[in-house]
């Protein structure tokens, strides 16, 4: 394969093609290991050997490292391991690795992250926010139905009413609107809204 161009992109790494392909980023001091130089050719055996023991090696390490910094989705990994410049084949090896090991878990990630939020979120802004992180529907709604139960969305109302700092005895008409309006944006059911209201004097 020719070594078709050589491109820094720090100080000490550069992005290499082969063929006119992109195929990876290495080390300045790997681009001399391994006898890469614009203009010639790589060997078969030499790029199988970089990706395998330099590429590969690599992206496997910065996967298992983002995930000890934070739970993270399938979709979201994969993002950031592109976004580090490793080549589609070595994101999914990396991917399928540290999935090998169980620390890559969608459904436990929609668990964790619905028990989080939602005595503070609607379902509607949970299931926005998951979604937009690459979990599917058919997992949200495994979340939901793990972690709601048979209970619903009360407690996060009566919980931002008490940050809101309401109090149904002094609030008039034009404020109730308001808060129903407020409670509406962020994905509350109206009837929800209202039988917590009734009762929040009890439940408060």
């Amino acid at each position: 394969m020719i070594v078709t161009k050589t491109e820094a992109c720090t100080r000490t790494k550069y992005r290499v093609w082969l063929d006119g392909e992109f195929a990876f980023v290495l080390y300045k001091g790997e681009l001399s290991r391994y006898g890469v130089r614009e203009g010639e050719d790589l060997p078969p055996e030499t790029v199988d050997k970089i990706e395998k023991e330099v590429v590969l090696k690599r992206a496997k390490l910065y996967a298992m490292h983002l995930l000890e910094d934070m739970d993270r989705t399938e979709s979201g990994l994969r993002e950031k391991l592109r976004r580090a410049m490793y080549p589609e084949k070595a994101v999914d090896q990396a991917v399928e690795y540290v999935r090998s090991f169980g620390y890559l878990d969608d459904s436990r990630f929609a668990e964790n992250f619905v028990r989080s939020r939602k005595n503070s979120k609607s379902r509607k802004e949970i299931r926005a926010l998951l979604a937009q992180k690459g979990v599917s529907s058919e997992r949200i709604d495994e979340a939901f139905e793990i972690c709601y139960g048979e209970g619903g969305e009360e407690e996060a109302v009566r919980g931002l009413l008490r940050k809101k700092r309401f109090d149904p005895g002094e609030e008039d008409e034009q404020k109730l609107r308001k808060i129903y309006a407020y409670l509406g944006r962020k994905g509350f059911g109206y009837e929800t809204v209202r039988q917590v209201i009734q009762n929040y004097s009890e439940d408060a």
